[in-house]
């Protein structure tokens, strides 16, 4: 499947230029431009504080660029967050796999909510809603979980169960804030292939917040190192090693005069 416009120029899913965006009066992102193409996994990184969530909010449509700066997001060749294509994205926030323990819903419950949506919510026949929620459960290895309820998977299930839950939206494109957070390290790596099979498999396209550098760089195929602007962006294996990127962040070694001037001290 392409996301070609009529004149087959682009299968961009998500182009941004020049975008500005300050949140409670502070400019947290500044000067961002990245483009994002069909079928790419790509991981956002960046320290605490660099701008990773305002850029998923600001694609989403729930936070607006600062006007005088000009700059544009767009998905799926539209400026703007666009309604019709609200069931192409599919948004896994941080606290989507923080379920209430009193909440008792099995796994099919929790990702045929994934289904619902203005048009459909109090129609009485199915639509092909339980194909779609098989269909999610199938890509994410949860078939034999449909029934169980969700208080009892382990965390590395429940991130399964919630990204089901986007895909069930026949969502192309997911955006995913610290998805492996709480996740155990065989479950992590089961979550990253699952993701990269997506994309490879399924042609959805995956942006994925992530703090652990080391872990995203083995499964993503690109990384954008974010720090108030954009200080890399380039395939996972060019990633430069710590200490370049703490020059990258203007960063200086605070032992590197300590050598030259006590070396000969005892």
């Amino acid at each position: 499947m392409s996301n070609a416009n009529k004149e087959g120029v682009t299968d961009s899913v998500l182009q941004v230029n020049n975008l500005t965006v300050a949140r409670s009066g502070k400019i947290v992102i500044e000067g961002v431009n990245l483009d994002i193409s069909e079928g790419e996994f790509v991981g956002l990184v960046g320290p605490n504080g660099s701008g990773k969530t305002t850029l998923l909010l600001t694609i989403l449509g729930l936070l607006n660029p600062v006007p005088i700066m000009g700059g544009k997001v767009r998905v799926y060749g539209k400026e703007g967050f666009s309604k019709s294509d609200l069931g192409r994205i599919g948004w896994v926030p941080q606290a989507a796999a923080n379920l209430p323990r009193h909440i008792r819903i099995t796994v099919r419950e929790l990702v045929r909510l994934g289904t619902l949506n203005l048009q459909n919510m109090f129609k009485i026949s199915d639509s092909g809603r339980s194909e779609r929620v098989d269909r999610a459960l199938e890509m994410v290895g949860l078939v034999d979980e449909a029934d169980t309820d969700v208080s009892k998977l382990s965390g590395g299930q429940l991130q399964r169960s919630v990204i089901a839950r986007a895909l069930a939206s026949e969502a192309d494109f997911l955006l995913l804030d610290e998805p492996l957070v709480g996740v155990d390290l065989a479950s992590r790596n089961s979550l990253l292939k699952l993701l990269d099979n997506l994309c490879h498999d399924e042609q959805k396209t995956v942006l994925m917040v992530s703090h652990d550098l080391t872990t995203i760089t083995q499964a993503a195929h690109r990384i954008i190192y974010l720090e108030g602007s954009v200080r890399f962006d380039g395939p996972s294996e060019q990633i430069p090693d710590f200490s370049s990127l703490a020059g990258l962040r203007g960063i200086q070694h605070v032992h590197e005069d300590k050598h030259s001037s006590h070396g000969h001290q005892n």
